[in-house]
């Protein structure tokens, strides 16, 4: 019987994603509480589909398959959280936003581009001589 000794970095991603998403449940329910009840739905949608990506995308469900691979969905629905969040209170005009203002999204690049990228979850196994 394998003991599975990496429970930590499961809940780290799972709860780690999930904290990330939350907000826009919270935004959500608040168009819901002010009657934007379209923004309400779309917003407890897109969390549901995030949960279910960041449980379909969990490393150790596909351990042979790149990180850069398995981010890319939470990535893009975090992305998309983003513009839903701009769209649901008041567009981009109510930003003053301007094309220097996405350089404030660059390190979020860093996980899906930098080192981790290429790694996988098997690479953290240890050999089966190892384990005590």
């Amino acid at each position: 019987m394998r003991i599975n000794r990496r429970r930590g970095e499961q809940f780290g991603w799972t709860l780690g994603w999930l904290g990330g998403f939350i907000w826009v449940a919270a935004l959500a329910m608040q168009c819901g509480w002010q009657g934007q009840w379209r923004a309400s739905a779309s917003g407890l949608l897109l969390t549901a589909v995030a949960g279910g990506m960041i449980y379909y995308c969990a490393p150790w469900r596909h351990p042979l398959r790149p990180y850069w691979q398995l981010l890319l969905a939470p990535y893009t629905l975090f992305m998309l959280s983003i513009v839903w969040a701009i769209v649901a209170f008041g567009g981009w005009d109510a930003l003053e936003f301007n094309l220097w203002s996405l350089l404030q999204f660059a390190p979020l690049l860093i996980p899906v581009l930098g080192v981790p990228a290429r790694r996988t979850w098997a690479d953290g196994e240890f050999p089966p001589a190892q384990m005590k």
